[in-house]
């Protein structure tokens, strides 16, 4: 899988999801260093890459948009842990989750459960 990691998240993440073999960049590494979630996304999307954040804006910002891709996993209260635990959490439960990611997702993991909402998301108001 290929994989950005925003900067909220240690490289270290990066280090130990490439390690398991995910070809993985941190935004810090490309320029993108407080760069606006809108050229994140964009450059996630150009790049084939899922997102990994722990900043619930980008799901906000996705469902503005009406996008399909990229995808985005989400790490919930799990930006205080080391990156260890972090890395853990996602290559536990990536292949439940690959499919949905591969089509399109906001995959929300923290430490009991996993969500996920398939883009384009729709709000609560919009016809279905």
């Amino acid at each position: 899988m290929r994989f950005l990691l925003d900067e909220n998240l240690s490289p270290r993440l990066g280090e130990l999801l490439a390690a398991a073999g995910h070809d993985t960049v941190h935004v810090r590494d490309i320029g993108l260093r407080s760069a606006r979630d809108l050229v994140i996304l964009e450059r996630a999307r150009a790049e084939g890459r899922t997102l990994i954040s722990a900043d619930t804006d980008f799901g906000q910002v996705l469902a503005d948009s009406g996008a399909l891709l990229p995808s985005v996993i989400l790490l919930r209260r799990e930006s205080d842990r080391p990156a260890s635990r972090q890395a853990e959490l996602v290559l536990a439960n990536l292949d439940q989750v690959l499919g949905d990611l591969d089509a399109g997702a906001i995959v929300v993991l923290d430490a009991t459960r996993v969500r996920i909402r398939r883009l384009p998301v729709k709000s609560d108001q919009d016809p279905q």
